[in-house]
């Protein structure tokens, strides 16, 4: 089964960037990749999905801000976050989805304040 490593987090101030990174195990380029976030008190909630034909589809709170894509070696899914606000705190997931299956990083925390 692929195991996935977050990394990328950290705290940033208000308006800041960060970008996320996911390294799998293995080639992801079959798989339909998604970043999800826990904030703080809250559940879990899907922030960008990238489908293996490359389509893509963001939490409409994120849209115009993140960007998921994944690099040409087919290993690594990346979430760049821009203009981040303190609502984007929480914890960060890598997904991995194939077949039904769904696999999860460990998460990485993600803090935006001033």
């Amino acid at each position: 089964q692929v195991q996935l490593v977050e990394s990328g987090g950290g705290l940033v101030q208000p308006g800041g960037s960060l970008r996320l990174s996911c390294t799998a195990s293995e080639s992801i380029l079959t798989y339909i990749m998604a970043w999800y976030r826990q904030p703080p008190g809250k559940q879990r909630e899907l922030v960008a999905r990238l489908n293996s034909n490359g389509f893509t589809n963001y939490l409409d709170s994120v849209k115009g801000r993140f960007i998921i894509f994944r690099d040409n070696a087919g290993d690594t899914v990346s979430l760049q976050m821009n203009s981040l606000e303190p609502e984007d705190t929480a914890v960060y997931y890598c997904n991995a989805n194939r077949y039904r299956t769904e696999y999860w990083g460990p998460g990485t925390q993600v803090t935006v304040s001033s």
